[in-house]
């Protein structure tokens, strides 16, 4: 069982044994929760450095922000002979701990680039819920680990599984780009779309994904349904989606029943279901939300997953196909593959993954074949 997942030490375990000072590369809520795990295992961070435009003096959880370069000088100069880089191709002088997260190639190339001179790893850290992805907590979920890897149709789909769990553990990035695939491909591989669908968005964001949709079918579908809850989002949501005949737009929430629920304070995509709120937001269940037959259903909804798709059973059962994110919660890779299943068990599963560092954007597409 689980002989595909290849790493048992995590990168938290690596960086609590290494010898080598560690340096964070980045800034903010990632870099945070990282901090808060090293605290937990006694690591110590001994700077951060950022890219040139973003070090303006600043300091960081009581570090000054160095550029890469001035962190390379630091520990050059260091009095200490072990913090010292050793002439080799894979510079040893530190370890870099990325924490930030980013889909652009340019950034993307200059990560692995770092990786080929220096030992990088970036930590997995849930978005939503707590936890660590480790190999213990695998074993402690092997049998739905196992059987979601054993329901996905493709070898594909099992080659980004079983890389993405070995990321998570392991911290390495070379996982990542093994099982990289265009954006585009879900179009043009496994969903065949018709001019008549009707593609309900949970998480809608700006549009960016109804857009993509659109172009995938020339701008020949049905209705788009799109749910937003942050305001500031739906605004640029409003603006480039536009509202009429063959758009609705809501600005509130997926989830399994109406209502109003508190939500985080902060602005963009990170916004989410809060245990306590200054503001109440709309929800909505999809079921009740839209009375004809959506045939398309994308759930990316920062952690709220289950609850989205609790309440959109009757489409699920009635054969919608569904894109939905799996890389929020550290139980989305199993559980909700899992619940999408008993919902409606004539479904076949694939697992794509753009380019991404971390490993999100991993999303499950699921269709009646």
């Amino acid at each position: 069982m689980l002989s595909f997942i290849k790493e048992k030490t995590t990168c938290w375990e690596f960086l609590q044994r290494a010898s080598l000072p560690i340096f964070l590369y980045g800034m903010g809520d990632g870099a945070q929760k990282i901090l808060g795990v090293f605290e937990d295992y006694g690591i110590a961070a001994s700077g951060v450095f950022a890219s040139d435009e973003f070090v303006r003096g600043q300091t960081f959880a009581g570090h000054l922000v160095r550029t890469l370069a001035g962190t390379e000088q630091y520990v050059a100069d260091s009095k200490n002979s072990s913090l010292t880089p050793q002439s080799s191709n894979l510079n040893p002088g530190f370890i870099i701990v990325l924490a930030f997260a980013s889909n652009r190639r340019d950034v993307c190339g200059k990560i692995n680039e770092l990786a080929k001179k220096y030992t990088l790893l970036a930590p997995d850290v849930p978005v939503a819920g707590g936890g660590l992805f480790t190999y213990d907590y695998c074993l402690k979920n092997a049998e739905k680990i196992e059987r979601v890897y054993n329901m996905l149709a493709d070898e594909p789909s099992r080659q980004v599984y079983a890389d993405v769990i070995n990321f998570k553990i392991s911290g390495k990035i070379e996982y990542l780009n093994n099982c990289t695939s265009a954006r585009g491909e879900v179009y043009s591989g496994i969903f065949k779309l018709s001019g008549s669908e009707v593609f309900a968005d949970l998480g809608a964001y700006t549009g960016d994904t109804a857009a993509e949709f659109s172009a995938a079918v020339n701008g020949a579908y049905k209705k788009i349904y799109a749910f937003e809850p942050n305001p500031r989002n739906f605004k640029r949501l409003s603006k480039n989606l536009g509202e009429g005949e063959k758009i609705k737009l809501f600005c509130g929430a997926a989830w399994s029943e109406g209502g109003f629920l508190p939500f985080t304070n902060g602005e963009g995509r990170m916004t989410k279901v809060a245990e306590a709120g200054e503001k109440l937001v709309p929800c909505y269940a999809l079921d009740n939300a839209v009375s004809e037959n959506v045939t398309l259903i994308k759930l990316d909804v920062e952690g709220a997953e289950r609850q989205a798709i609790s309440g959109a059973k009757r489409h699920i059962r009635n054969g919608a196909k569904i894109i939905c994110a799996l890389y929020h919660r550290n139980e989305d890779m199993f559980e909700l593959p899992l619940l999408l299943h008993e919902l409606n068990p004539r479904l076949k599963f694939y697992i794509r993954r753009p380019l991404y560092i971390p490993a999100w954007e991993t999303n499950l597409y699921c269709l009646e074949l």
